[in-house]
């Protein structure tokens, strides 16, 4: 019996490179050199060889105290990343961050995690929740996650969905959207409603806010409509 061929070990270098890139993106500011370095669990000069490389290629910068953020080089490429979807969504997600008042976001599956692919606040919003494109967090988290997993088989879903998730998430399927409070970030709540692209992952457009005016099922109603408008341009 033929003996498989054993798999190329993974690049620790490049690993660490794309790490401090999600520490970056997961940290709501700048990070400092030792700060990095105690998340990597390495010695201070790796992670400096690691960031020179990454500063040389525009995907993180220094601010004017010297700390570390992401640099403006990983915009173009974010903005490659399903680029029709994103093209597609921007004119909902405008519209509907305009119509009630609230950030309105984009988000995909990305093994066990939702990451937002592209967000837009309400233009005249007094301190708008932020959220930024790159952000992740466990699928089995927030409104957006149990939209997705809505969409899964159960045979697909996480180990650690809970018998209590189950329940959230065969609901939201029931009635066509998901909700959250205080689940990703303290004090704040989420609608969302999940769809699908043909040729793509399951996909849900969200909106996140400290307090609305409008009920939850006027919210999905809103963002079904949006849904549906990015499905069809898409092809269905």
């Amino acid at each position: 019996m033929p003996t498989a061929a054993p798999t190329p070990p993974a690049s620790q270098t490049l690993s660490r490179g794309i790490r401090i890139l999600e520490l970056l993106a997961d940290a709501r500011g700048p990070l400092s050199i030792d700060e990095l370095a105690g998340r990597l669990e390495v010695h201070r000069s790796v992670a400096y060889r690691l960031l020179r490389t990454l500063e040389d290629h525009g995907l993180v910068e220094r601010d004017a105290a010297g700390r570390i953020e992401l640099g403006a080089r990983l915009a173009a490429l974010a903005a490659g990343v399903a680029h029709d979807l994103q093209a597609e969504a921007l004119p909902e997600l405008t519209a509907v961050a305009g119509d009630l008042g609230v950030t309105c976001f984009l988000a995909v599956l990305d093994h066990e995690e939702c990451v937002t692919l592209s967000s837009v606040e309400p233009r005249h919003a007094v301190n708008p929740v932020a959220q930024r494109p790159g952000t992740r967090h466990p699928v089995t988290r927030g409104a957006p996650g149990k939209a997705i997993l809505s969409l899964l088989p159960k045979a697909s879903w996480p180990a650690a969905v809970s018998p209590a998730l189950a329940e959230e998430v065969t609901d939201a399927a029931t009635r066509g959207y998901a909700t959250s409070h205080d689940e990703v970030i303290p004090s704040l709540r989420a609608v969302a409603v999940p769809f699908v692209v043909r040729g793509r992952g399951p996909a849900a457009i969200a909106v996140v806010f400290v307090a609305s005016t409008h009920t939850d099922d006027e919210i999905a109603t809103r963002l079904t409509r949006s849904a549906t408008a990015i499905r069809e341009a898409l092809g269905g």
